[in-house]
Formats: C-alpha cells, structure tokens, sequence
C-alpha cells in the first residue's frame, strides 16, 4: 500500500489557486463561486490528509457562515475520517466534499483537473 504524505510540487499552485479564489469569491460575497473553488480544491487536495482536511475545514467554516446544518454535520465525518483515507490511498477520486454528495462516491474529474492530475500520475 502506498502511503500519501506530501502534495507533489506540481499539484500545488493548482490546489492553492483555488483555495485563493474561493477567498476572493468569499470577500465579493459570492458564496456559489467560493463554494465552487472549494470544491475543485477538494478535488486536488484530497489525496493527501494535511490538503484534503484543510479543504474540509474551510467547508465546515462555510457550513458555519451560511447557518447551513447539513453542510456542519457532513463535514464533521469527514473531518475525521478524510485524512486517514487520503494517507492510505483509498479516496473516491472526483469527489467534491460537500454534503450534497455521499462521502465515498467517486465523480468524473473536469478535464482540467484530470490533466493536472494526470501529470502527477494515473488517475
């Protein structure tokens, strides 16, 4: 079994741009397009834990902010257990992280994150 630590370099601005424009989406005021990026940095980020529980976190906080229940009480599992899969390598590649969508279902990749991860490796 492969053990997932660290993010690869050439994933990471990726991962990081979208985490920055789910920001600027948030500052506008814009929580559709903020919930947008984080869910494309989820999809980068979720192979590895210290990513993947970073995005869940900032989904939590977003649950918060928008009084939204159901988006709190399906991040808190993920919280938890989000990390753990992603060192072992059993994520469900493709999956957004949010609530609205079962925590183990893999999800077709949009294109341009398919290409980026396919540069890192075989999806």
């Amino acid at each position: 079994m492969k053990l997932h630590w660290a993010m690869p370099t050439q994933v990471r601005p990726y991962y990081v741009a979208e985490l920055r424009k789910s920001e600027e989406a948030r500052t506008l005021g814009d929580l559709q397009l903020e919930w947008h990026h984080l869910e494309r940095a989820h999809i980068l980020g979720q192979r590895w834990p210290l990513e993947h529980n970073a995005v869940h976190w900032r989904m939590l906080k977003f649950g918060f902010r928008t009084k939204n229940m159901r988006e709190i009480i399906g991040q808190l599992p993920r919280l938890v257990f989000g990390g753990v899969k992603s060192f072992a390598g059993t994520v469900p590649i493709g999956n957004t992280g949010g609530a609205n969508v079962p925590a183990l279902k893999p999800l077709a990749l949009p294109d341009d994150l398919a290409a980026i991860l396919n540069d890192t490796f075989a999806v």
